[in-house]
């Protein structure tokens, strides 16, 4: 048997859900628990591709399914390195317009995570490497500055200093769920306990109307926001976006909730964002992650992944237009903390992340921790 022939022979899931240790509130969402499906491609050489992905606690079990169902007998036997063709097998299952078309999404993204690290595992490379750019680090911002009940400006400095003690230099602070002159408040906050050199982005969660945001930017104007995320309403983004982006001056972040790269494209045609965030998790896997970001060099934008780190890292690094990495504390992603087996204990220094060198997405999984958070 010889790498080129390799064939997938069959695909396992295993659903996981922990809860955190803090309620974790934003301007349009509201989480408790953390969600993933640990997905494993296996070969006839040996090799087992495994990734985790869809941190979707109400669809978990029709993903699952979906995986088992649908995606298994496309792909059982057919080369684990064909990973465009495994993609476009797979895609199939999305066709239906009258079922929900997230839930083919999250199992294709889940299975051709798994086949890339197989790819990796096979060439014995890291992802990273193979895909080109091959950084050897990342520079972090954090996911963070949720909403508290009480003291909410004395809370967000000394979520400002555990990040810094942490090795974190940076923070996406939530926004949109108050008036822009509260939540400039709060962005000043960050700005006072991080000092000049501490990176601060907003994240609306699409909380705003297009006035209400340009009215934030120009309350902000003076806190050199890295960037401003999603921060008009759903419905006409786009157009609102570009608004926002030209009147208010500051860089602006969309595309996680895109579900294509045909999505992201159309974001950046309409010129309304220097940033697309796509959800390799939510938009089918990395490989439609890679296209959005090769894609996104012909317009200057830069490419970053929605939260996920254990992806997101290697994406950014593999791409040679990638920016920042967005990962969490510890209490509100302990599965990037506490499964990794490998991950190193002090994971971030200096704002950084120094990338694994092991092939694949570089994770050892710890299976004492796989049986704990394994969701019957």
């Amino acid at each position: 048997m010889t790498a080129i022939n390799a064939r997938i022979t069959r695909i396992e899931t295993i659903p996981l859900k922990v809860p955190m240790e803090r309620v974790a509130s934003g301007a349009t969402l509201k989480l408790t628990h953390r969600c993933t499906i640990i997905t494993r491609v296996h070969t006839d050489l040996g090799v087992t591709g495994e990734c985790f992905n869809a941190n979707d606690d109400d669809l978990q079990a029709a993903v699952v399914r979906m995986i088992h169902d649908e995606m298994a007998p496309r792909l059982v036997g057919k080369p684990v390195l064909a990973v465009e063709d495994a993609w476009a097998s797979m895609r199939v299952a999305a066709a239906p317009f009258l079922k929900d078309r997230r839930i083919a999404l999250r199992a294709q993204a889940c299975v051709d995570s798994a086949i890339h690290d197989a790819i990796g595992k096979i060439a014995g490379l890291p992802l990273h490497v193979l895909w080109g750019a091959g950084k050897p680090e990342v520079t972090v911002v954090a996911l963070g500055g949720y909403y508290r009940d009480k003291d909410d400006l004395a809370a967000l400095a000394d979520e400002v200093a555990e990040l810094k003690a942490f090795g974190i230099l940076g923070l996406k602070l939530k926004v949109g769920g108050m008036t822009p002159a509260q939540d400039a408040r709060r962005a000043e906050a960050v700005r006072r306990a991080g000092g000049p050199a501490f990176v601060l982005a907003a994240d609306a969660n699409q909380g705003w109307s297009a006035r209400e945001a340009i009215d934030f930017v120009q309350r902000t104007r003076d806190l050199g926001l890295a960037w401003f995320e999603e921060p008009c309403h759903w419905d006409n983004d786009r157009q609102q976006m570009a608004l926002v982006r030209t009147v208010g001056g500051v860089p602006i972040a969309a595309g996680q909730c895109e579900l294509t790269r045909f999505g992201c494209r159309d974001l950046m045609t309409a010129g309304a964002i220097d940033i697309c965030n796509f959800d390799a998790s939510w938009g089918g896997g990395p490989t439609e992650w890679r296209r959005v970001a090769q894609m996104a060099t012909a317009f200057d934008v830069t490419a970053m992944q929605h939260i996920e780190p254990h992806i997101g890292l290697a994406l950014v690094a593999g791409a040679v237009n990638g920016g920042y990495a967005e990962v969490m504390l510890p209490w509100r992603d302990p599965f990037f903390y506490r499964m990794i087996a490998n991950q190193p204990k002090r994971p971030f220094v200096d704002g950084h992340y120094r990338m694994m060198d092991r092939p694949g997405w570089g994770m050892v999984l710890d299976e004492d921790y796989i049986a704990f958070a394994r969701r019957t």
